[in-house]
């Protein structure tokens, strides 16, 4: 009976979407997050017309960019309709003077920042996997990297959204301009909703001009005691040194990334040729005795950061053992202490840890790999520290059978009667995204 009502709705969708490119899914994908069919909507209005069909047939519909999140979160492995954004792309409106750009959501990252590259801009931002990633995952997700310390976060560079929400209604949350104060700052709420309130049309950033020059120094501590690595970290805080990123690497990523296996200080900076000089001598006359300083820029610079950025595992190439990818947040320099602790559950569940954290963020991405059951274990130890020094850790890459298994995003919060709320008032059918946000929303 229950495949015989799937069918149904299958040929009941293409009837309706004849002028829509439509593919019907018969394979499994391991990270689920799929659809029974997939549909490729060109324009806004598209995208509206399925979102109000959905709404109002009760369809369950996943969202797709670039594919590259698809392990985030979730518990279905197959909704009635996945949402692929893959062909809704391109560049709406580029206002040079005024430093800002409104683009199609499907539009990946790296296809922007190739576009402004010739006007001498970029958007400030870091995301993983730039070539896939698209700028509307990115800002549903939240996604950054170490650069955040100096970018800032989606939230910081986004002032304007277009949303469609589950009845087809296009809300226009933000402006265009950079001085925008009127009002709510609607765009918050849905920076991070994982696609749960509504689907990601139009986004509109503050830009900066392209770095003048960079450098990233690489201070490597030759002890495993991280005290001394603690004290540099605040000594460079507490310099006039601006660095955009100050991330410190544990042994397994160092040794990946630059061929030390050592607690790595990862400090980039960017700014006039002049003054990134300066800073880089500060920091030499900061750094303690017996560390080895590495120091990278131009194109070395820029071939670091292509690796950095490509080295955690997504859900577009497969991989031959169980590897989940965790954010924990917590205060800045207890980042160090989440570090620590990443050798020791390395040791005892006997899986590999990648990590690196920002002491001037809080925030800590950690690659784990190993058997299953290994894996799983150890998540959960990280957990546990991570509470224990009052912050959080969630699972944003797990294939789906495992995420049957483990709570993906950790204890509710007090304030998840608030989240509850809005999607209810926006999403009272719960057809988008079903529970790929905080609670199993």
């Amino acid at each position: 009976m229950k495949s015989l009502i799937i069918d149904e709705r299958l040929s009941e969708i293409k009837a309706s979407f004849q002028e829509i490119q439509l593919i019907e899914e018969d394979q499994h994908h391991s990270y689920g997050n799929s659809g029974r069919v997939t549909m490729l909507p060109k324009t806004e209005q598209e995208i509206c017309s399925i979102l109000e069909y959905a709404n109002t047939h009760h369809h369950s519909i996943a969202i797709m960019g670039g594919g590259t999140k698809r392990g985030f979160g979730g518990q279905l492995e197959k909704a009635d309709i996945l949402l692929s954004l893959g062909q809704y792309t391109g560049i709406v409106e580029h206002n040079p003077g005024d430093m800002t750009i409104t683009v199609k959501s499907g539009t990946t990252f790296q296809a922007i920042q190739n576009y402004l590259a010739q006007y001498n801009q970029k958007i400030p931002l870091d995301p993983f996997y730039p070539k896939e990633a698209t700028i509307g995952g990115i800002i549903s997700a939240n996604d950054s990297g170490p650069k955040r310390l100096g970018y800032g976060a989606a939230r910081d560079n986004v002032i304007g959204l277009h949303m469609v929400y589950p009845d087809g209604t296009v809300i226009r949350s933000g402006g265009k301009v950079v001085k925008n104060v009127a009002g709510y700052d609607m765009n918050k709420i849905f920076i991070g909703a994982m696609g749960t309130l509504g689907v990601v049309s139009q986004v509109t950033l503050k830009l900066r001009p392209v770095t003048n020059y960079e450098s990233i120094l690489l201070v490597s501590f030759p002890e495993s005691n991280l005290e001394e690595t603690s004290a540099f970290a605040v000594k460079v805080l507490d310099s006039m040194i601006e660095p955009i990123s100050l991330e410190i690497l544990n042994p397994t990523l160092a040794g990946k990334l630059t061929n030390t296996n050592q607690y790595t200080l990862l400090i980039s900076l960017e700014d006039v040729k002049s003054s990134v000089h300066y800073q880089e001598n500060v920091i030499r006359h900061l750094a303690p005795d017996k560390t080895t300083l590495l120091s990278l820029s131009g194109n070395e610079a820029k071939s670091f950061w292509d690796q950095f950025y490509d080295q955690q595992p997504n859900c577009i190439t497969n991989a031959t053992t169980t590897q989940a990818v965790l954010k924990i947040g917590v205060i800045n320099l207890d980042v160090i202490k989440i570090i620590q602790e990443a050798a020791l559950i390395a040791d005892t569940c006997h899986v590999s840890i990648e990590a690196h954290g920002g002491l001037g963020t809080g925030l800590c991405q950690m690659v784990i790999s190993g058997a299953s059951d290994d894996v799983l274990s150890a998540i959960q130890l990280v957990r546990e520290k991570a509470v224990q020094l009052g912050g959080y850790a969630i699972i944003k890459h797990l294939t789906f059978s495992l995420r049957q298994e483990i709570n993906v995003w950790g204890d509710k919060s007090s304030s998840h009667f608030l989240f509850e709320g809005m999607k209810q008032k926006i999403d009272c059918n719960r057809i988008l995204n079903p529970n790929r946000f905080v609670g199993g929303i």
